[in-house]
């Protein structure tokens, strides 16, 4: 099995792109902020909460940059709007990050800004390793002047917990999404072991709840789930103090299963026309994802 998923990650960018959108409609709302809606509407009635994430980080100009700002504030107007459940997820990179920090930093306090103004809050993403000093600084620098955003942080990262302890302060009334990590990193970068992954992530799940930071404890792995429900009842944590969050149409049953058992729960919902590179990245992370839609074609046509 490892063999073939080797081989599905160096060939997954020749598949053909009707291939890739069979896989696309399951994972991603759609190309338009009307999907999403749809979407998000579809999971709050069904008890769930949402973020959504506007898909394109590659821009090229400053006039691309605007253009992705200007869909984020469209976004927040229509959550508020909509009376949907959802926050706003946002790449840095998206706004201009590798462009000028300085364009990136005020185009962030412009949709925080309008995010304050509707009551909304913002979740900051955190990319590859080229990003994550830069996310941060602009994070604790945003912090100044606003209560309303919070940062991601990923578990394979080897220095995850220096960067937490640094930024404890300003976590404080915030929150992290706290996810496994997925970039190709080199292995002075990150963990690379699927179990030093686990280990390292509930040790930092266990330091934020020891510190009183919200969570929003981002997998789909069932044994992290099944730590992180340790952790819950050992620091006597409520509802108030974390949430689950997963991906649109990634083990469903699981995510009924905890809004079954009374967990909050949020999905974090992409969309938009950059819906092909999404996939792609979707699919090298998990090579088992087309192997199962391969399956499900075969098993139709007979």
């Amino acid at each position: 099995m490892r063999l073939l998923n080797s081989f599905i990650i160096k060939i997954v960018e020749l598949f053909p792109k009707s291939f890739i959108r069979i896989f696309a409609s399951r994972y991603i709302a759609g190309e338009k902020l009307d999907d999403a809606v749809y979407t998000v509407r579809e999971l709050n009635s069904k008890k769930i909460l949402a973020t959504m994430d506007v898909l394109g980080e590659d821009i090229k100009n400053v006039e691309e940059a605007n253009s992705a700002v200007e869909e984020a504030l469209k976004v927040l107007d229509t959550i508020k709007k909509e009376n949907l459940q959802s926050t706003l997820s946002i790449k840095l990179t998206q706004i201009g990050l590798k462009l000028d920090y300085q364009l990136c930093l005020n185009n962030m306090k412009r949709i925080l800004n309008k995010a304050k103004e509707v009551g909304n809050y913002i979740e900051i993403d955190m990319e590859d390793s080229t990003c994550t000093l830069d996310t941060i600084r602009i994070f604790k620098e945003l912090r100044k002047e606003f209560s309303n955003c919070g940062m991601v942080m990923q578990a394979y990262l080897r220095k995850a917990d220096q960067y937490l302890k640094e930024t404890i302060n300003d976590l404080k009334n915030s929150s992290v999404r706290l996810c496994k990590g997925i970039y190709n990193e080199s292995s002075e970068i990150a963990f690379k072991g699927k179990q030093e992954i686990r280990e390292n992530y509930l040790k930092l799940l266990e330091y934020l709840f020891s510190e009183n930071i919200y969570v929003g404890i981002a997998t789909h792995d069932i044994k992290l789930i099944n730590g992180a429900k340790e952790l819950i009842k050992k620091y006597n944590k409520s509802n108030n103090d974390f949430e689950f969050q997963m991906l649109l149409g990634v083990k469903v049953d699981l995510r009924n299963k905890l809004v079954q058992e009374g967990y909050k729960v949020r999905i974090y919902v992409p969309y938009g026309i950059h819906w092909y590179k999404y996939s792609i990245r979707r699919m090298k992370e998990n090579p088992e994802l087309p192997i199962a839609i391969i399956k499900n074609i075969f098993s139709k046509r007979g």
